[in-house]
């Protein structure tokens, strides 16, 4: 493959650290490369330099002749006064730049709900993000540098943006370089992996899934300083083996490898015991949302919405901006009243909410991190039974990636990563035993979000989650719901469901002259009609039967003996064929419900 940039014996150093030293890596055609790294290690340095925008201390770089390099800033800088079309096309006609079908693809995937002629200065940070995006895609660009490009985007947005860099990116068709925390795009797109650490660069073949698999090898013959995160990344290549149907029906390394590696590692967590801790800390009630509805005025969000919350649900709800989500999440923690029907709160349910704003800390910013944490509990239990083990804050903070060093520094003087961790851990150590996580991974490195979902995997509370990082919705969560219309609706097929539901709602036609009283014509007779109703009235109740069986059969878990494993596993069987049986039929019942709308 053809050569398109290189890096040789490349030294970078600020004045109180040195960023690189000697390093020497190439770009060739077709090469996909994510890059990742701890925060601070030097990623988006590293972008910079080969992108020309920052010269290195020695060591040069080289770029073939005629070879373009566009760059997309973590930072917003678009101009509040340019209007949507110019910062994407310039001074282009219209029979120009509709008349370029990669163009015409970029502004149909990224800015199709947007007004042409809107300025840029009256959008959101999401809205402006994707103009962003598109503005660069649709240059004409041999290499592609992204700093981070699913900041403020959300499912549908990221997946769009995998499959466009997917074909345009193909074998032999340019460059890209992508730094990102989001490992699900990773796997998805990228064939090589850089991993930014220790002032150098190290490259790995394959998507994400690859390199996890690499660097447990790595660390299996590294010193025993190296321990943790190769636990870590065991723990985290089990999941991928095990976890998500979609990567293990395309794995890109060796089977038989993966699973040596990973035999002896244990479930990630340990459910009976989780949700028997669980159903004795909350009780039989949790939160239940009962034809529960909310409106502003004319507007209304949320209607009809039934939702019961059982103790240790750990749940992803996804949905647009703007579909409903924080709405929900009020009516669950209090915070928003229901303007129709009703919210049932158990009496021993305490709601801890992890926001998206750290304005929280400003109350400790002069104080030093440890004081604030003397201030909480003097330790935190961790699993359950026997593994149960008690950590003191100092320990769960160097848990969560801080050196002892930093208990010492003031709160304001942390990093937006550090912050974040901090957020969490002030929360944790109250000890709520229903935590809503509301885009928890925002300023995280992927090891800082390996080593939160470590800790959450031992928490044995219940747990929400709104997140646009597919990868940590799907690692953290078992079931995800939507906000749909304003509807919340179940998904038995998680992620991938939402957006076939999405994508099928963009594609249905609207007839101007329909009003919201008609209904479209059913496909089916009058007898085949009047059989599906039948059948769907058949199905709900058979499900509700089912899914109260199971809700009986976890609260029975936590009267059992605790250590005779054996009967303990019979009755998590039987719940585990109760929820498979309740899901088998849910979508029957919306294979049903599609045909009768």
């Amino acid at each position: 493959m053809a050569h398109l940039l290189g890096a040789e014996a490349v030294h970078l150093e600020y004045p109180t650290k040195v960023v690189f030293d000697s390093v020497t890596l190439g770009v060739n055609e077709g090469d996909r490369i994510g890059i990742v790294g701890r925060n601070g290690d030097g990623k988006s340095s590293l972008l910079a330099v080969l992108a020309g925008r920052r010269d290195p201390d020695s060591g040069r770089v080289t770029v073939r002749g005629g070879v373009t390099v566009g760059v997309l800033d973590q930072g917003d800088t678009l101009d509040d006064a340019e209007t949507i079309g110019h910062a994407v096309v310039g001074d282009l006609p219209e029979h120009e730049w509709a008349g370029d079908a990669r163009i015409r693809d970029v502004v149909a995937g990224l800015l199709g709900d947007l007004d042409w002629q809107a300025r840029l200065g009256t959008l959101s940070g999401g809205q402006r993000r994707r103009v962003a995006l598109a503005q660069l895609l649709a240059g004409d660009h041999d290499i592609l540098a992204l700093d981070e490009p699913t900041n403020h985007l959300d499912v549908e947005a990221i997946t769009w943006l995998a499959e466009h860099l997917k074909r345009r990116w193909a074998a032999n068709a340019g460059g890209l370089l992508m730094v990102t925390h989001d490992r699900w795009i990773l796997d998805e797109v990228c064939t090589a992996m850089w991993e930014v650490h220790d002032r150098i660069v190290e490259r790995f073949e394959g998507g994400y899934a690859a390199y996890i698999l690499q660097r447990v090898e790595r660390d299996r013959m590294a010193a025993a300083s190296e321990q943790r995160r190769q636990n870590l990344a065991r723990k985290e290549l089990a999941w991928l083996r095990r976890g998500a149907p979609a990567r293990t029906s395309k794995p890109r390394f060796r089977i038989d490898a993966a699973n040596a590696l990973i035999a002896d590692v244990p479930p990630l967590r340990d459910t009976v015991s989780l949700q028997s801790l669980a159903v004795t800390r909350l009780g039989k009630d949790v939160v239940d949302l009962l034809d529960a509805g909310v409106s502003f005025g004319d507007h209304e969000v949320l209607r009809h919405v039934e939702w019961r919350i059982a103790p240790g649900e750990r749940t992803g709800i996804l949905g647009v901006n703007g579909a409903g989500k924080s709405t929900l999440l009020g009516l669950v923690d209090g915070s928003v009243q229901p303007t129709v029907g009703r919210v049932k709160r158990g009496k021993t349910v305490k709601v801890a909410t992890l926001s998206q704003r750290l304005d929280e800390l400003d109350a400790f910013a002069n104080e030093p991190v440890r004081v604030v944490l003397g201030r909480l509990r003097t330790t935190y239990t961790v699993g359950t039974g026997s593994k149960a083990t008690e950590l003191t804050p100092s320990q769960l903070l160097e848990r969560l990636g801080f050196a002892s060093a930093q208990l010492s520094s003031p709160v304001k003087d942390l990093s937006g990563g550090q912050k974040r961790r901090l957020q969490l851990l002030l929360i944790l150590l109250d000890q709520p035993n229903l935590l809503v996580l509301d885009e928890p991974t925002n300023d995280l490195d992927t090891d800082m979000l390996a080593a939160l979902e470590d800790v959450l995997d031992s928490w044995p509370g219940t747990l929400l989650v709104v997140s646009h990082d597919r990868y940590f919705l799907e690692r953290v969560t078992d079931q995800q719901y939507a906000v749909l219309d304003g509807h919340l609706r179940h998904l038995p097929g998680g992620v991938d469901e939402y957006l076939k539901l999405r994508a099928a709602s963009d594609a249905a036609p609207v007839s101007p002259t329909k009003t919201p009283d008609q209904k479209p014509s059913s496909v089916l007779s009058g007898a085949e009609q009047r059989a599906a109703e039948k059948e769907l009235a058949s199905l709900e109740r058979r499900v509700e039967k089912l899914q109260q069986q199971a809700a009986d059969a976890r609260t029975k878990l936590a009267e059992l003996d605790q250590s005779d494993y054996q009967l303990l596993g019979a009755e998590m069987a039987k719940i585990t064929a109760l929820d498979g049986e309740a899901s088998t039929l849910e979508e029957r019942w919306l294979e049903l419900s599609a045909l009768l709308e």
